[in-house]
């Protein structure tokens, strides 16, 4: 029963911010704004949805319960949403889940951005490991973090590139953490 709970919470969620990153959509292209690399975002979405019928598939078939680890991966899991919704209210309407671009407006650099260039990819990380230890379902959390790790691959590229109509956002970099992307880059390397 704690599972079905705590999934609809989460599922809900997510449909919420599709609502909120919808409206935002509509004032960005309203302002002028225009969409980059929508190409990629079907996966997204996708891989989103195979993650929780994965999850639910996985704790049904292997009949798994709440880790013994519950209080301290719920409480993390509480701390990913904290800063969920901090990342979320920071940007106010230029948050999205496409990639947005509004060229005559600044970028903004303030909450989380202040230090991470993109701490909701972190956050939706976190997440997918976290949601099913919780639950046991180790295999759907190897599956997809290594999806998502994938899609961020090409996803932060693109949005970097995007991004980089904004003179000051080059700017930015140099003093911001690119942990994320640095990452990124070392593995493509080798």
């Amino acid at each position: 029963m704690i599972f079905w709970i705590f999934i609809l919470l989460v599922i809900a969620g997510r449909l919420i911010e599709l609502r909120i990153a919808k409206r935002n959509e509509k004032w960005i292209l309203s302002q002028g704004g225009y969409e980059v690399g929508h190409g990629h975002y079907k996966y997204i979405v996708l891989t989103h949805i195979l993650f929780f019928v994965s999850l639910i598939v996985e704790v049904i078939y292997q009949g798994t319960e709440l880790s013994v680890l519950y209080p301290i991966l719920f409480c993390l899991f509480a701390l990913t949403q904290l800063g969920r919704v901090w990342a979320l209210t920071s940007l106010g309407m230029f948050w999205n889940t496409k990639i947005l671009i509004l060229p005559q407006k600044q970028v903004q650099v303030i909450g989380p951005y202040k230090y991470f260039k993109h701490p909701n990819y972190l956050i939706v990380a976190l997440e997918i490991i976290l949601i099913p230890m919780l639950f046991q379902a180790y295999v759907t959390g190897i599956i997809f973090s290594i999806l998502n790790f994938v899609l961020m691959t090409i996803r932060i590229p693109i949005e970097e590139r995007a991004l980089s109509v904004h003179d000051e956002y080059q700017q930015l970099g140099i003093a911001r953490s690119r942990v994320i992307l640095n990452v990124m880059k070392t593995i493509k390397k080798d």
